[in-house]
């Protein structure tokens, strides 16, 4: 995981602050003990991360080797590592000088219920490493959501009148796209869509996913498309609006109940998306803006380039 950590550190700079704890898993490796000792005793020297890479590249070569051989391979791992003093080396792993250290470390991560490694906690959260896998974009998506978390809000009170009229206007790098809202058949969902806006929750947000002929979506900071504002609205389907043209205004969703800050204007009539998604609005102006926009598949693409920047939401009340 080294180069992963490297790159991670290179991409958040300051942002980033990697503490790593020793896991040793004791019960089942017996060298473990001793080659984490080995690592803070070279760390105590400035060389800690210069010897944890020799013992994890040469784990195959000490994993079976007597214990009684171990100390004088770790001089020599030491060595290797630059580590300037080997008499004081030596001496503080023969007399266990880092034993209490690691074994306290040991129990911590026992007692937070982490059993193996690598595991990773991100802003004390436990890193969901089955479901978003020990790779650098599963990390980084993470990262990201952690960072978001931080920006969260709880469910918003009410900033509409939805006996009142309002129009959005998307800013966007190419221009503007102007929404007609529709407060009174989803009034909860247009009450959070301007909540946000009114909060700056789509500045600087691109559109993620933009798939020609289908729809134009975005709202979602992390600009990967599992990013939310830290609450859910519930579905306000009517048969009153549906997808049977262009630039009906939706919030997406990723099953009933589950409306976030995400979402997307259709390119063309989509009666397949009726009952199942929430219309907000309509697009009046601009719809030329929103067809130009970068086609972009993060699905299909996870290192795609940015999309195009949403520069700001702006909420007016019609008089």
């Amino acid at each position: 995981m080294s180069p992963v950590m490297e790159q991670l550190k290179a991409d958040y700079g300051d942002d980033l602050r990697l503490i790593y704890r020793h896991l040793p898993l004791i019960s089942i490796h017996d060298k473990a003990q001793i080659t984490a000792e080995a690592a803070e005793a070279a760390g105590a020297q400035g060389k800690f991360w210069e010897m944890h890479d020799i013992l994890f590249e040469r784990q195959g070569d000490w994993n079976a080797l007597p214990e009684s051989e171990m100390t004088d391979l770790l001089v020599e791992y030491a060595e290797e590592a630059g580590v300037a003093d080997l008499d004081r080396f030596r001496s503080e792993l023969e007399d266990g000088v880092y034993e209490e250290k690691v074994l306290a470390q040991y129990q911590a991560a026992v007692e937070a219920n982490l059993n193996s490694t690598p595991s990773f906690l991100v802003n004390q959260v436990d890193y969901p490493g089955q479901a978003f896998g020990l790779s650098y974009e599963g990390l980084d998506l993470f990262i990201q959501l952690m960072q978001l978390r931080e920006n969260w809000y709880e469910q918003p009170e009410q900033v509409i009148d939805p006996e009142k009229e309002y129009i959005a206007t998307i800013k966007t790098e190419k221009g503007d796209i102007v929404i007609e809202l529709y407060p009174d058949t989803a009034p909860v969902n247009v009450n959070s869509f301007v909540f946000l806006a009114q909060q700056g929750w789509y500045k600087d947000v691109t559109f993620h996913r933009v798939l020609p002929g289908f729809v134009a979506q975005g709202g979602d900071p992390t600009g990967t498309g599992v990013g939310f504002p830290g609450y859910r609205c519930g579905d306000e389907v009517t048969s009153e609006h549906n997808f049977d043209e262009a630039g009906m205004v939706s919030l997406a969703n990723s099953g009933p109940n589950s409306n976030g800050s995400q979402f997307f204007i259709t390119y063309d009539a989509t009666p397949n998306l009726d009952a199942n998604f929430t219309i907000i609005g309509r697009v009046i102006e601009g719809m030329e803006v929103a067809e130009n926009i970068t086609p972009r598949d993060p699905q299909t693409n996870p290192n795609a380039p940015p999309g195009d920047k949403i520069i700001d939401v702006v909420i007016e009340e019609k008089s």
